[in-house]
């Protein structure tokens, strides 16, 4: 593996690359504020052992880090609601969609009608664009599982997509 990282350019790291790692977050999570949290615990827990920060696989890690993050987000999420009545949600904030054309709400609203796994391919893919490769580290899976999740995935999609017009 490479050399690790110095603690400036830890900080050149998180500088360049937090902006991203946020909006993939925010596209899996599908809220700025649990978006950030998850990139910055990414960041702490990369931080925290000198064993893993490697400038080699620096990205990597955070992507994945990032990716598993945002799973246990939404699964701690979904726990909560099992709990609260839906009447007691609050409606969300105007701001939430951060005030996007039509079209993006339309492709971000039937993102979050698909599975776990296809939102998070496509999200990788299309707004990260990673390659598959990068994409089946991400998630540990493999490049087949990635090409054919992307195919169901695209697919699904148009559907959702259809049936609103």
């Amino acid at each position: 593996m490479g050399t690790v990282l110095a603690s400036d350019e830890l900080a050149d790291l998180y500088a360049a690359q937090r902006l991203s790692l946020v909006r993939l977050a925010v596209l899996l999570v599908d809220d700025l504020a649990s978006a950030e949290d998850v990139v910055q615990d990414a960041f702490a827990a990369f931080a925290a052992y000198p064993e893993l920060r490697h400038r080699d696989a620096a990205v990597g890690y955070l992507r994945t880090a990032v990716v598993n993050r945002s799973r246990s987000a939404l699964r701690r999420r979904r726990t909560a609601r099992t709990y609260v009545a839906p009447h007691d949600a609050a409606p969300p904030a105007p701001d939430d969609r951060y005030l996007l054309a039509d079209e993006h709400r339309e492709v971000l609203s039937a993102l979050d009608q698909l599975a776990p796994r296809q939102r998070e391919v496509l999200v990788l893919r299309y707004w990260s664009e990673l390659s598959e490769a990068e994409i089946a580290e991400a998630l540990g899976i493999s490049r087949g599982a990635v090409k054919s999740t992307a195919s169901r995935a695209i697919d699904a999609l148009e559907k959702i997509l259809e049936a609103t017009r």
